[in-house]
């Protein structure tokens, strides 16, 4: 699951919200940060205290990819976006193509929820624009056994630049997908990629529900 996945039941929790998030902002921001849920459940007393709360979100997250990852659909979803990788890139490197068939289709099942329900990704932002960056850090520093130090600044420019803004389109999508795999320092993909993005969208608009299946996700 990928951000929107994760938080699309809890925008009326801001902090629970943004611990939804943190696991995947931290391996950008601050990658030797882990937040395990042994290090998470001290802190979960079922309050509405930002600590409680951020806790809990990171802890979902935590859960969620659980689940998610050992479904069905998600091992055929992934099988076949990695063989459509496999085909672009002329065979290429096995790990890298499948690495890519994971993560597009976490970022077009964003997509199609973004399009199923299109007044909440306003409300995702409008929600995690009321958090206080530099407390979620704090909060995260005092679970985690190595401290972030870049977190807060990263929360700011994830909310600024709107990326889930950018997996409607497929051009736009492969823009961020390029800067993925810079960070992870493999080679950018080609122009030609859009064409596996449109492909791979169709795949998981089909799978969508059997992605995040009822009696697991909650549908709005």
């Amino acid at each position: 699951m990928n951000y929107f996945a994760h938080g699309l039941n809890s925008l009326d929790r801001p902090y629970f919200l943004a611990g939804t998030a943190i696991p995947d902002w931290l391996s950008v921001s601050d990658r030797p940060v882990r937040l395990r849920p042994r290090l998470l459940d001290p802190w979960i007393d079922g309050s509405s205290e930002l600590q409680s709360e951020v806790a809990a979100g990171a802890k979902q997250h935590l859960d969620d990819d659980q689940w998610f990852h050992a479904t069905r659909g998600f091992v055929e979803t992934t099988g076949e976006l990695t063989v459509l990788f496999r085909g672009l890139l002329a065979g290429g490197d096995g790990f890298r193509c499948g690495f890519l068939g994971h993560i597009v289709s976490e970022m077009l099942l964003d997509s199609i929820l973004i399009e199923t329900y299109p007044d909440r990704l306003r409300d995702y932002y409008a929600a995690l624009a009321e958090i206080d960056a530099a407390a979620v850090q704090a909060a995260v520093n005092r679970m985690a056994r190595v401290p972030a130090e870049r977190l807060a600044a990263f929360i700011e420019l994830f909310v600024r630049e709107r990326i889930l803004d950018c997996y409607q389109d497929d051009e736009r999508l492969l823009r961020r997908l390029n800067q993925v795999q810079h960070r992870v320092k493999l080679a950018p993909l080609p122009p030609e990629t859009v064409e596996v993005l449109s492909a791979g969208r169709e795949i998981v608009r089909r799978r969508a529900r059997d992605l995040l299946p009822p009696d697991r996700f909650l549908w709005p």
